[in-house]
């Protein structure tokens, strides 16, 4: 397994909270790359093209997130403490924006400008709530899951469409 890009877990400046107001996106390039600027701050991996097992990967440690049902996009994440079954957020019609709240309202995460057939990606807003409010540091990388399993549950749809007409 090759070296990881990132600084040593818990150390270095490219933590989640050291991200808010920054020009973040997300962008396909071997997996997904969670970009500032030039510099890969966080990667999302998915283990095969047609699973639904990824990877993501960041400064602030490792996790990995899984589809649990079918044709349900909820996100697993397992922790020393239990297992997050979901999250609250909130989508466009079209799916071009995409956000996780506070149940005040509040935005923590904000991912917009979603686009693309073949190479997805998304500008993200890590909003000064997120690290006021201690957000957990993965919500980024399952917000950026949670995406392309509804874009890819999108597509699925269409064609099944598309082939029964």
């Amino acid at each position: 397994m090759a070296a990881s890009p990132f600084p040593p877990y818990g150390r270095g400046p490219r933590r989640s909270a050291d991200l808010a107001g920054r020009d973040l996106r997300w962008i396909k390039s071997n997996g997904y790359e969670l970009r500032d600027g030039d510099d890969v701050v966080a990667t999302l991996r998915f283990r095969s093209r047609w699973g639904s097992l990824a990877t993501a990967e960041s400064a602030d440690g490792c996790w990995t997130f899984k589809r649990v049902g079918f044709l349900q996009t909820l996100g697993g994440e397992t922790t020393a403490v239990g297992k997050l079954q979901g999250a609250a957020a909130n989508t466009s019609c079209w799916m071009t924006k995409f956000a996780f709240s506070t149940e005040a309202g509040e935005p923590l995460v904000r991912f917009t400008k979603i686009f693309g057939l073949l190479k997805l990606s998304s500008t993200v807003d890590i909003l000064p709530a997120a690290t006021d409010q201690s957000a957990p540091p993965w919500l980024v990388m399952l917000g950026w899951y949670l995406t392309i399993q509804m874009h890819n549950d999108a597509g699925a749809s269409a064609a099944a469409v598309s082939a029964a007409t």
